[in-house]
């Protein structure tokens, strides 16, 4: 007969095999859930002698409810959080990040907004999946980049918004606006339109970057605070400020045409600076010379006169002996550098006869310094 009906078989009573005993469990047992609900009752009936329905009993499980939603009312709030406290629906208080606590709903309810967090909105360029690179590539979106600017110029502009949560407008935030993110995209983009609209396209391309970005922050925010949505605006920064594909060569030539304009300019400042100065610098000379020649002329003008004065003072003084005293000034004047020859034309001259020139067989004498000085030749 079989071994199941011999009582287990020729190795006896039980599940066991011809090699032993059968499976044994591993480790503890695992307590049974009856046996603990049966001694959970059992130790509520020692509390409640009377049973559950008792008045002890349904006192205490009033105070254990009541325990159990007073403690409902604490909460945390993370890091990046602010936490909003409602009453009956109305904002009461903002707390701080921490362990904190409100009335038990329906009394208070808390709302936990990342009013700390910095967020980041991208407009005119967007990050798409690239499976074949296994990251984000970024893709332009041409219908909100593309903006005429003041002098009727198409130019191409990528830039991000970087918002928060104004600390004391966390109310205004959650009750004011129902799409925080869209509303944030649509301001920022309508506000570089009009600030781009009332600019030049030179000034936007090279030095005007910063200047059109506080504009478009300071435009932001205050249409912002008009709606009353309690968002701060702490960043706008231009991406990208370029023309349109279609014409971005062309406008590239025409830049570099300007660079070299802009460098001839400053060439040829240069060297206006370096003349100039120096052509004032010889008219200045020229006029003081001149002042000097005139100065001159006009003082040896003013002695010659003051000389003939006095000359013609003498003059009528004594006639013959001025005019002979000037006849004699004016041949040792005009005889006194010539050659001479002395004629004597007389019947009993010689005819010519030599002249020596003693003044200049004289021995000339040497300027001489100290004690020698005084023993020249004599």
């Amino acid at each position: 007969m079989p071994w199941k009906n011999q009582g287990g078989g020729p190795w006896g009573s039980g599940p066991k095999g011809p090699w032993g005993s059968g499976p044994q469990p591993v480790g503890p047992r695992p307590p049974d859930l009856e046996d603990l609900l049966r001694r959970g009752q059992d130790r509520l009936q020692q509390i409640m002698p009377g049973g559950y329905f008792s008045g002890i009993g349904i006192t205490l499980i009033i105070l254990l409810i009541v325990a159990f939603w007073l403690l409902s009312g604490f909460f945390r709030v993370q890091s990046e959080e602010l936490g909003v406290v409602l009453r009956f629906g109305k904002h009461v208080r903002t707390v701080q990040p921490g362990l904190n606590y409100h009335l038990p709903y329906p009394i208070e309810t808390v709302l936990l907004p990342k009013a700390l967090r910095v967020n980041t909105i991208s407009i005119g360029m967007t990050l798409i999946e690239d499976p074949a690179r296994r990251g984000r590539s970024i893709r332009d979106v041409p219908e909100e980049s593309l903006m005429l600017t003041g002098d009727e110029n198409i130019v191409d502009v990528d830039f991000t918004v970087l918002w928060r949560i104004k600390p004391d407008g966390v109310g205004d935030f959650l009750f004011n606006i129902q799409n925080p993110e869209g509303t944030v995209k649509a301001v920022a983009e309508s506000a570089m339109r009009e600030v781009i609209g009332r600019s030049q396209i030179q000034p936007i391309l090279t030095g005007a970057r910063n200047v059109t970005e506080q504009g478009v922050q300071e435009l932001i925010q205050r249409t912002l605070d008009s709606y009353g949505a309690g968002i701060q605006i702490t960043q706008v920064q231009m991406q990208k400020v370029d023309p349109p594909a279609q014409v971005i060569d062309a406008f590239r030539d025409v830049q570099a045409a300007r660079a070299n304009q802009e460098q001839l300019q400053n060439e040829a400042q240069t060297y206006a600076n370096q003349v100039v100065p120096q052509a004032r610098g010889r008219a200045a000379k020229i006029l003081q010379d001149a002042e000097g020649y005139k100065e001159q002329a006009v003082a040896e003008a003013k002695g010659q006169s003051a000389r003939f004065l006095k000359i013609y003072d003498e003059y009528k003084k004594a006639p013959d002996v001025t005019r002979e005293r000037i006849y004699l000034e004016t041949m040792e004047r005009v005889l006194g550098g010539a050659d001479k020859l002395v004629y004597d034309g007389g019947p009993s001259g010689q005819g010519v006869v030599p002249y020596l020139p003693l003044p200049e067989l004289a021995p000339k004498r040497t300027p001489m310094t100290g004690p020698q000085s005084s023993g020249g030749s004599r």
